[in-house]
């Protein structure tokens, strides 16, 4: 037996906005689209997006996710989605940056406040 993939299920209080944050910003293909569910991809990566009531508060921290995506290649990638990014406001955007327990990291906040942390292992030499 093997797990093959995690896919996690981001609520957010705009379906078609936050599709096109994930498709228009961080790259993502649209695999499935229903009234208030979405499956979007990218490479190996994956996630569903539910749609909430509009009245639920994800900005509240009670209720704010994140979730992390093992990258190769971290910094080509934010090179490659740089463009899109200095589009948002700077406070959803931390360039990428060494963590003292061995990842090189960037995050960017999607449009209802869940966290989406890309990292790779650093190298020792």
């Amino acid at each position: 037996m093997k797990l093959t993939q995690i896919t996690p299920f981001v609520p957010c209080t705009s379906l078609d906005r936050q599709i096109k944050f994930y498709r228009d910003v961080l790259g993502f293909v649209v695999g499935f689209q229903a009234e208030n569910y979405g499956y979007l991809k990218r490479d190996d990566a994956a996630l569903r997006l539910v749609e909430v009531s509009p009245s639920v508060d994800l900005t509240n921290p009670e209720r704010r996710g994140s979730f992390y995506i093992d990258v190769v290649e971290i910094d080509a990638l934010y090179a490659s989605l740089k463009p899109a990014l200095d589009e948002l406001p700077v406070r959803r955007v931390r360039a990428p940056f060494n963590q003292d327990y061995g990842q090189r990291e960037f995050h960017v906040a999607d449009e209802d406040c869940t966290l989406v942390f890309f990292g790779e292992a650093l190298t020792t030499s």
